[in-house]
């Protein structure tokens, strides 16, 4: 049953003005739909003003919003599930960037598509999110979400790291590489997909594994269960740099161990009706022309 959506957020890619532009655009057609809108804070002051509108944050948008509208790309995507992911917030995304894996709604139709979601014709797909931690002598010292991927790196090194990868408390391999990175289904097209990764359905309950140019021949990519809990552990002498979601990097020291798990939150992602996975990859990726029919 689709729900009809009353109060809606905005939140735009920051300094854009281009972005600006649409978002004044959705959210003055959003009022003459007689929706309650709100600019999200940070949205409201790199666009320099508000014309009128509620600001909110983030916390605000999570307690009172049925709907946020996310105008930019996919980093803006990104930023806005993790900050929303506690609240369970639908999301809809308008591509003013490059890909736009995640917001799957051309500028030039964003009206037109907003419209067929308000009159409740949309489909409702649910994204798994990724839970890590670092810990350091057996204490967290660091904790976030990822909707894309945990990716483990050299940082500055101008050399390999070597680490040792454990699967639900077994060993698997001691590896030396640039790094690995830990890909959910929604990240498998991401930064996974330029290192030779898997695609993965976004139905699929998997994370993927993929090795940053290892030492070895014989190391490739691995897709495991999502209810696998994976740690990668620093041997010394190498520090590294831990990166999530692209956005946000920890500084980790020989020691230190980085722990993922599913996160039982999850990223509620409305498309509109004649939005096709298959179409998207094909389009995004240049797979092929549209298909002949006989």
């Amino acid at each position: 049953m689709t729900k009809r959506f009353t109060h809606i957020a905005l939140v735009g890619k920051y300094q854009s003005p281009d972005v600006a532009e649409s978002v004044l655009l959705i959210a003055r057609f959003l009022r003459e739909r007689g929706v309650h809108v709100w600019m999200e804070q940070g949205t409201a002051s790199s666009i320099g003003k508000a014309d009128g509108f509620p600001v909110a944050t983030y916390e605000e948008i999570g307690e009172k919003a049925d709907l946020a509208v996310v105008v930019g790309g996919d980093g803006t995507m990104l930023t806005t599930a993790r900050r929303l992911a506690d609240h369970a917030v639908p999301l809809a995304g308008v591509n003013l960037g490059r890909l736009g894996f995640l917001t799957d709604i051309a500028r030039k139709d964003a009206l037109e598509r907003l419209a067929e979601i308000l009159d409740g014709r949309y489909t409702e797909e649910s994204r798994f999110m990724l839970d890590a931690e670092v810990l350091r002598g057996g204490q967290r010292v660091f904790h976030t979400l990822a909707l894309n991927d945990v990716v483990v790196n050299k940082g500055d090194l101008g050399r390999m790291i070597e680490f040792d990868l454990m699967i639900d408390g077994e060993f698997v391999y001691t590896q030396r590489s640039d790094g690995m990175i830990v890909s959910t289904p929604t990240g498998s097209t991401a930064y996974a997909l330029s290192s030779n990764g898997p695609i993965l359905h976004p139905s699929v309950g998997g994370i993927a594994l993929v090795p940053l140019c290892p030492h070895a021949l014989t190391a490739r990519p691995v897709t495991l269960p999502d209810s696998c809990c994976i740690e990668i552990e620093l041997l010394p002498p190498h520090d590294a740099r831990v990166h999530f979601d692209g956005q946000v990097h920890f500084d980790a020291r020989a020691g230190d161990r980085v722990r993922i798990v599913r996160s039982p939150l999850a990223v509620r992602l409305l498309h509109p009706l004649a939005y096709s996975y298959f179409a998207m990859l094909r389009e995004k990726l240049h797979w092929s022309a549209v298909p002949r029919h006989n």
